[in-house]
């Protein structure tokens, strides 16, 4: 079973993208904090198949976040989650390897993730 670790400060957009993972045969650890220690220690600790990490505008650490995890673990796949309307000029930038605009279709959501996942 593939073990995704899926990052939002929005408890229901945590809780939806939680639910319709599991649904689709993944592990997720939810997580709302961007705390870069606590996200690296589940990685370390999980060894995930990817990371989902919210991105905000005025919100600079999930990008930060991105970055200390492809330094450490740089085969790892890290998708943006975003409401941004630029996310798809900027994901790559930052150093996401792909991006999922809010909101999301669910079936573009497992098409993302399985892009990034190898079975």
């Amino acid at each position: 079973m593939e073990t995704i670790i899926v990052q939002d400060k929005d408890e229901s957009i945590l809780d939806v993208l939680t639910l319709a993972l599991e649904q689709e045969g993944f592990e997720v650890i939810s997580v709302n904090t961007c705390d870069e220690k606590k996200i690296l220690e589940l990685i370390d600790k999980q060894r995930p198949h990817a990371v989902m990490l919210d991105i905000r505008l005025s919100d600079q650490d999930c990008i930060e976040v991105c970055k200390m995890i492809k330094l450490k673990y740089p085969h790892l796949p890290v998708i943006a989650l975003s409401c941004n309307s630029n996310v798809h000029e900027q994901y790559h930038e930052d150093g996401f390897d792909g991006y999922i605009q809010k909101p999301f279709d669910l079936d573009l959501l497992y098409k993302v993730i399985r892009k990034h996942i190898s079975k």
